[in-house]
């Protein structure tokens, strides 16, 4: 199954902003990473100005519906927002161990 990223661009005192709307936020993560939609996701830090969640899905749709529905999105602590397929080369699910240098 295909990997997506959802990028998130925040306010600058996003750290603070979310406060009232982390549970919520987090509640709709875990339920999506139960699902096995999301494999991991967090904020950036020095500076927290990007949010980067991983995604597998069929299609992009999967992350796209989770940012519509984020409250962060919904109350204005995301600016933008961009999803892209990525394709994992190590340490994916569908990937290969590297066959180990012969001495």
């Amino acid at each position: 199954m295909p990997y997506y990223v959802l990028f998130y661009d925040v306010v600058d005192d996003y750290v603070t902003r979310r406060a009232p709307f982390r549970q919520e936020h987090l509640k709709l993560a875990a339920d999506a990473h139960a699902r096995g939609e999301i494999v991991m996701g967090g904020a950036f830090a020095d500076p927290a100005n990007k949010v980067l969640i991983v995604f597998r899905g069929e299609d992009r749709s999967v992350a796209e519906s989770f940012a519509r529905k984020d409250p962060y999105v919904i109350n204005g602590l995301v600016t933008r927002w961009e999803v892209r397929p990525w394709t994992v080369v190590i340490g994916g699910a569908d990937t290969v161990p590297p066959a180990a240098p012969k001495p």
